[in-house]
């Protein structure tokens, strides 16, 4: 069957079950086979709509919208269960838990007897429609929910701006993403959607709720004050080596997550890294991510901003896995503790030059392989006998120096993994504790506000 080439005009739901993917179908069309992948992936997101999205127990479940095989007596009572539903007391922690609600949210007036009503009783399931229904009545997916405040960021498909959500009243980024006509959402977008509804962690920031509208697709996150290169900005460029440790295990630890889940972040940078205000970090901006179990032969090599980009992938490799995102943090590693980049370089030859004049040239016993690799013979490179990583970073631990050079490895599958990282003993003064922390739990809770900012025994630092 063949469609016409134009946005969705709506995201209501009918009781045809065949209705969302015939829409999505025809909402981002191309004909590469990544983003065939990536359409998809957004049936989901365009279902997930009237869910909430980040209501990560909803739909958990399998539950369906029909009716599922009951005695003749249930079905024959739901006299008996309206009424004893008005029995029922409801309060709003019972609703927050029914629906995966955030414990501040503002519930309409009047509701809490509405959902007593109309709800099933504590032992039965919600239905998928009376989860959609009642997220709609609280006022998920209206851009009528949101307050605008300042615009704090612009780029090729989206804006960003600062706002307070009449729901919580807390502070909310909205990422406004503009929709062009006969073209539909950016595949970015998709991506982004798909994966973060699925990606749960204290170290991931939190996507709140889409709303669509005809030339805007909104997406809602949590509000994170600065991201890691405004925060070494702030620093002047000196940043605590306790702060850069406690903050290197919340990237491991948020990347080791997305690796769990098969997910590759791909676009690792300070950017993309947010720091609050109690010095939480949190990874962001998703649009270049990819889930790693997605079917495909082959990735594109033009991801990672060039500073961060390993050199298996500046050298025309497609076949990469979890090691692309480790070297990206062994960079951001280095560039926490001297206050500069490591790899700065402006093209692909410049970068690669940078690389093996720090690193030195690789030979067949550092890089087994690389003397066949027809890129690498082509441009030539003079050899280079490199120098160890901690005369460029001498405020570094020889334990700390250690880790770098597992992060930074020649061949991707010498590098160390996230979740090896995490246990080296680099981390050991951190606690055992730390180690085994639920997901949604935060690290930064196992320490003082005040020993992040003027940590102990450590060196003489100042609010950074």
């Amino acid at each position: 069957m063949e469609h016409k080439n134009k946005p969705c005009g709506s995201w209501q739901y009918f009781h045809r079950p065949n209705f969302l993917l015939h829409k999505t179908s025809i909402y981002h069309q191309d004909k590469t086979s990544e983003l065939k992948t990536c359409v998809c992936v957004c049936v989901c997101v365009c279902v997930c709509v009237f869910t909430g999205v980040i209501h990560h127990k909803m739909w958990s479940d399998g539950e369906s919208d029909q009716a599922s095989g009951t005695s003749s007596d249930e079905v024959q009572s739901p006299v008996r269960v309206r009424m004893r539903n008005l029995q029922q007391r409801f309060s709003n922690e019972d609703i927050n838990k029914r629906l995966s609600l955030p414990a501040d949210i503002r519930l309409p007036e009047g509701y809490l007897k509405k959902f007593a009503k109309n709800s099933p009783p504590f032992d039965k399931p919600l239905s998928r429609r009376f989860r959609r229904t009642s997220l709609s009545e609280i006022g998920f997916g209206k851009l009528e929910s949101y307050v605008k405040l300042d615009k704090v960021g612009e780029g090729t498909y989206a804006t960003v701006f600062k706002g307070r959500s009449k729901l919580t009243d807390n502070l909310v980024a909205l990422k406004e993403i503009r929709l062009e006509y006969e073209e539909g959402a950016p595949c970015t977008a998709i991506r982004e959607v798909s994966l973060l509804k699925n990606l749960k962690h204290a170290n991931i920031v939190t996507l709140h709720d889409i709303i669509h509208t005809e030339k805007c697709l909104t997406l809602v996150f949590e509000y994170v004050e600065k991201d890691l290169k405004q925060y070494l900005d702030d620093c002047g460029s000196i940043m605590s080596v306790y702060n850069v440790k406690i903050f290197l295990f919340q990237l491991l630890r948020g990347l080791a997550y997305c690796h769990r889940q098969k997910v590759l972040h791909r676009d690792l940078k300070p950017q993309n890294l947010l720091i609050s205000d109690r010095g939480e970090l949190k990874l962001a901006d998703f649009g270049l991510a990819r889930a790693k179990s997605v079917p495909t032969k082959t990735f594109s090599n033009e991801v990672v901003t060039l500073w961060y980009r390993p050199p298996d992938v500046l050298l025309g490799s497609t076949d990469y896995s979890t090691s692309l995102d480790i070297w990206g943090v062994g960079c951001i590693f280095y560039e926490m503790i001297t206050g500069r980049p490591l790899f700065p370089g402006s093209t692909v030859e410049d970068e690669l030059h940078l690389i093996f004049r720090i690193l030195g040239t690789p030979t067949e016993e550092s890089w087994p392989g690389i003397n066949t690799n027809d890129n690498f013979l082509s441009h030539n490179f003079p050899h280079y006998d490199g120098e160890p990583l901690i005369t460029h970073a001498p405020r570094i631990t020889n334990d700390g120096h250690d880790l770098l050079c597992q992060l930074l490895q020649f061949e991707a599958r010498r590098r160390i993994c996230a979740e090896v990282a995490l246990r080296h003993v680099y981390f050991r003064d951190l606690g055992e504790k730390v180690q085994d922390l639920a997901d949604s739990k935060y690290f930064i809770l196992h320490f003082s506000f005040a020993e992040i900012i003027h940590p102990p025994h450590r060196c003489a630092i100042s609010r950074c």
